[in-house]
């Protein structure tokens, strides 16, 4: 006899689980929201915890909204881009908003003296970067493109996507079309796509080279989409574009006047209208003076460290990987910054305090100083420059730090508030990924003096 039960849903994940309670143990149910009654089917049960599938719906919520995306869901062959889009985006803001809160509070025991209200955008069509696999599947004789399957590894079923751009969600089925006649369409895993100010790029990775009968489809298809089609045979340094006139890819910020060039494999913020609003908070809250010297960690190509450039005296970008500070010197001279800005590449997760006291006598000029700091760390976050900021006995006036894990931001808060004595002075969520479990925040710390 089938075993089902009915709970009242407490709480949800980012992941989209809905968390319930029975006979003691906590029950996660995909796709239900807090407030609802739901009848679920166990599907896995441990000692404390226990999974269920919803099969009915007695109570709904009055913030669950229809998908818009028809591929949206929680069973096989449902698309894993997305988490939320059962839930209304206000919602959905407040519930990343509260697991920033209490990830600080967990970890550092602080709440932010102000909370700032949330960078939002578009929320549909904002993906400028993605990264679809691409699988033959030789019983059904067709191509698939698209994200992973929720539940399984699998490339899920796509024929359009609610949060690329339009452009892009219309390419999906004429690339499976176009890859099906390709002579090495089983050795073709993945598309990146770059979408930039006046082009969009596509980066196959082809592991086998395309025959001269496969170029001429794909240059044709590109000239037919208006697209530039790239290839890629090893990492991403062998990228190039298969026609050489193509146009390259920028990111444009109008209100400081920079136009930055990148190739279609360079990390830049997914969602660039809100890449935009980002960026003229940051400097807002940074507040850089005309003769501020300001220092850049993890600057990448300089999409902070050359709008703050038009702000202050001179801006230190830092970032690790040298290929990336070649970029930013380039994106600093075709924007006429370079004498205001200086880049260099270093290790920033064995940054110390000595590196910290030869950065303020080498590059602070003859006042040896720093005056603000902005942080923008991958997922692991800054631990190493949360900890020189912690002891240093000549700290910056004002630090921004930029976060996309919550986990590392808290235990970098922890070093820096409990350690260091600064203050939590403010936080609030950036809304880059709409209808994703993914939690984009930021924050501003000042100094012990300063208190």
């Amino acid at each position: 006899m089938t075993e089902y039960h009915d709970v009242n849903i407490k709480a949800l994940k980012l992941d989209g689980k809905g968390i319930a309670y029975h006979d003691g143990k906590a029950v996660q149910i995909n796709g239900v929201l807090p407030g609802e009654r739901v009848r679920y089917k166990p599907v896995k049960s441990r000692k404390h915890e226990q999974s269920g599938r919803a099969m009915a719906l007695l109570r709904l919520s009055a913030d669950r909204v229809i998908p818009r995306c028809k591929h949206f869901g929680y069973f096989q062959g449902a698309c894993s881009g997305c988490a939320l889009q059962h839930l209304n985006i206000s919602t959905q803001i407040a519930v990343k908003q509260q697991t920033l809160e209490n990830a600080l509070w967990q970890a550092a025991s602080v709440r932010p003296q102000n909370l700032l209200p949330p960078i939002e955008g578009p929320i549909w069509g904002y993906r400028h970067r993605a990264r679809l696999s691409v699988r033959y599947v030789k019983r059904r004789g067709i191509i698939l493109v698209g994200f992973h399957e929720r539940t399984r590894s699998f490339v899920a079923d796509m024929q359009s996507c609610a949060i690329l751009p339009e452009k892009v969600s219309a390419l999906l089925m004429p690339l499976r079309k176009l890859i099906q006649e390709l002579s090495i369409r089983e050795r073709l895993p993945q598309i990146e796509v770059a979408v930039g100010a006046h082009v969009t790029v596509l980066v196959l990775r082809v592991l086998d080279a395309p025959s001269s009968d496969d170029r001429e489809m794909l240059l044709h298809f590109g000239r037919t989409h208006d697209v530039s089609i790239w290839l890629q045979s090893r990492g991403p340094e062998t990228a190039a574009p298969l026609d050489s006139n193509s146009n390259g890819l920028s990111l444009a910020l109008p209100e400081f006047g920079i136009d930055i060039p990148f190739a279609p494999t360079d990390f830049t913020q997914v969602n660039h209208q809100l890449n935009t609003l980002l960026v003229k908070r940051t400097i807002e809250l940074l507040a850089p003076e005309p003769d501020d010297i300001v220092v850049d960690f993890f600057c990448g190509l300089g999409n902070f460290t050359l709008p703050l450039a038009t702000r202050a005296q001179r801006v230190i970008g830092l970032e690790g990987l040298p290929t990336l500070i070649e970029r930013a010197e380039q994106a600093a001279q075709h924007n006429d910054l370079a004498q205001k800005t200086v880049f260099a590449a270093r290790n920033l997760f064995e940054w110390n305090a000595q590196d910290w006291d030869t950065l303020v006598n080498t590059y602070g000029g003859i006042t040896s100083r720093v005056d603000r700091v902005l942080i923008d760390p991958p997922r692991a976050g800054a631990l190493a420059v949360s900890q020189v900021l912690a002891t240093t006995q000549t700290p910056p006036k004002r630090l921004v730090y930029i976060s996309c894990n919550p986990d590392t931001l808290a235990r970098d808060t922890e070093v820096l508030v409990n350690k260091g004595g600064w203050q939590l002075l403010a936080a609030g969520v950036v809304n880059m990924f709409p209808h994703t479990a993914h939690v984009e925040s930021i924050t501003v710390f000042t100094p012990p003096d300063d208190n």
